[in-house]
């Protein structure tokens, strides 16, 4: 089997993201433990977002600056648009795994902390499986010619 190097770049940027977004999340569920339930919950998964996404457009652009200077435009628009439709079936699995369990550990009064961190843990584990079989099934990485 061969690896993909930007799939792993890509696996690599997850993990990255996900340590700073679920470490600042679970500090902002703290935060936020004398809010009802429902309001934590969504507070904290939109920051949550927020610093994801920020950071994860930073590295990914980052790592492939220079290869999508040297690549033809059709293929850098179809690339993209895997990408993106991959990450939109990964985000709905994650938001249906996240936001549930993160409510039910609080109602089952689970530290706010430790409810964050465990729910992301298993949406965010869901997530990277689920956008790795995605990207790999559209074949959207394919070696380019140096």
């Amino acid at each position: 089997m061969k690896i993909n190097k930007q799939i792993l770049q890509i696996n690599r940027n997850f993990l990255i993201c996900f340590v700073i977004s679920a470490s600042l999340s679970a500090i902002i569920a703290e935060l936020l433990s004398n809010y009802e339930n429902h309001l934590n919950t969504t507070i904290t998964i939109a920051i949550g977002y927020v610093i994801y996404f920020g950071i994860f457009s930073f590295l990914f652009y980052y790592d492939n600056r220079k290869r999508y200077q040297r690549m033809n435009g059709q293929l850098i628009k179809k690339e993209v648009i895997n990408i993106v439709s991959s990450f939109g079936m990964g985000e709905i699995a994650y938001l249906g795994i996240r936001w549930p369990t993160f409510y039910y550990f609080l109602e089952i009064k689970i530290e706010p902390f430790a409810a964050s961190l465990i729910s992301e843990i298993i949406s965010t584990g869901a997530y990277m499986v689920i956008v790795t079989i995605f990207l790999k099934g559209m074949k959207t990485f394919k070696e380019q010619p140096n």
